[in-house]
């Protein structure tokens, strides 16, 4: 095997990391090689091991490394827990016990996304809603006033419970991503002690 051949295959085990990853890994292995030169290529594929097995220790030292840092965006977040995943089915455990616990947790990960996401339209529905209510309450001011001044009243409420909800579900949102990010690098952490 050649320098290509071992580049293409590696690249081939990590297409399923996110571009921003798949681009760091590639870059590092690239350099070791030109560290090495042409005349030690052979060693630097001996000492690499199989491109499988150090593709698999990539996505699992990722995941370990995620699970330390704090996720900073939702996308991010999303691609930490993707990493999480990916790094489970690298691990050295059995694959039908790997592909249940990622099946169940990823079933737990889909309920809380909808639940959080249910939060966040019914907090847009709420603002969307009381927008329009402001106008209908400058018009009953004219026709009854008591009418009109509580009706803008619950108008701004409306915006303002509409606005603090959906900015804490994309609080919430984060928190849980970091929290699947930490399990899944806790996980991966676990099958790396296994292979060391």
């Amino acid at each position: 095997m050649n320098r290509n051949e071992y580049m293409k295959r590696l690249g081939y085990r990590l297409r399923r990391l996110p571009k921003e990853d798949f681009d760091r890994a590639m870059e590092y292995f690239t350099e070791y090689f030109e560290e090495a030169g042409p005349e030690n290529e052979q060693q630097a594929i001996e000492d690499l091991g199989a491109p499988e097995a150090a593709a698999d220790q990539i996505v699992r030292d990722m995941a370990f490394e995620n699970a330390r840092e704090k996720n900073t965006s939702v996308k991010r977040g999303f691609s930490m827990v993707w990493i999480g995943i990916l790094a489970i089915f690298a691990a050295p455990v059995g694959l039908p016990l790997a592909f249940a616990a990622v099946v169940v947790v990823l079933a737990f990960l889909i309920v809380i996304a909808a639940i959080i996401f249910a939060i966040a339209v019914s907090a847009f529905s709420v603002v969307l809603v009381s927008i329009p209510s402001i106008f209908i309450g400058v018009w009953l001011l004219f026709t009854s006033p008591a009418n009109g001044i509580a009706t803008i009243g619950f108008s701004l409420i409306g915006i303002g419970l509409g606005i603090i909800i959906a900015a804490g579900s994309v609080v919430l949102c984060k928190w849980f991503l970091n929290r699947m990010t930490r399990v899944f690098g806790k996980m991966a952490g676990r099958g790396r002690k296994h292979v060391e």
